[in-house]
């Protein structure tokens, strides 16, 4: 082998360079290009930061300016949660369907016949007359009482109106 000049050796070192410009440079475009481009996020406003709609998945985020910087959070996808809830109760729906198609059942049933008459009644052949109710009365002790009970709010409620109306008037 021969021993490279230094013009061959410049020359392969700028191609090298720019190669690796060339190279790098497109790694970099590629890298910085915004997810933005052709339209993939749609961006609005909120008082919390900004408003983030993935056009393409559909996810939604919420974007808000934090110590490190922007941050943008996954809104939680209540979709989701609402076609779980309908899938589970048109299950549901379908099972109780089926329990009813499948004819009652009873539980406790008997086969004999019920009495025509009702057992709690009396019997008829006792007169109206006949029958007899006891409500006990108080005693004379308890009618003193109450009456003793009422003749003192009776009065109390006297002396008191005696007592706003010498008030309205002045008197006291």
């Amino acid at each position: 082998m021969r021993p490279a000049n230094s013009s061959t050796a410049s020359w392969l070192a700028a191609a090298v360079f720019a190669a690796v410009i060339t190279i790098g440079g497109g790694l970099v475009a590629a890298q910085s290009a915004p997810d933005s481009e052709n339209g993939r996020y749609s961006m609005t406003p909120i008082p919390e930061g900004v408003l983030r709609l993935d056009t393409r998945t559909g996810t939604v985020s919420t974007c808000g300016k934090n110590g490190a910087g922007w941050a943008c959070y996954a809104v939680p996808d209540e979709r989701t949660a609402l076609d779980a809830e309908i899938g589970r109760l048109q299950a549901e729906v379908e099972k109780l369907k089926g329990q009813i198609a499948a004819g009652p059942t009873v539980s406790g049933k008997i086969d004999e016949a019920l009495p025509k008459s009702d057992p709690l009644k009396k019997d008829p052949k006792v007169a109206e007359g006949d029958r007899k109710i006891e409500i006990p009365l108080p005693s004379d002790q308890d009618v003193d009482r109450v009456m003793s009970f009422l003749e003192k709010a009776w009065r109390r409620l006297i002396d008191m109106a005696n007592r706003v109306q010498k008030d309205v008037s002045g008197k006291i």
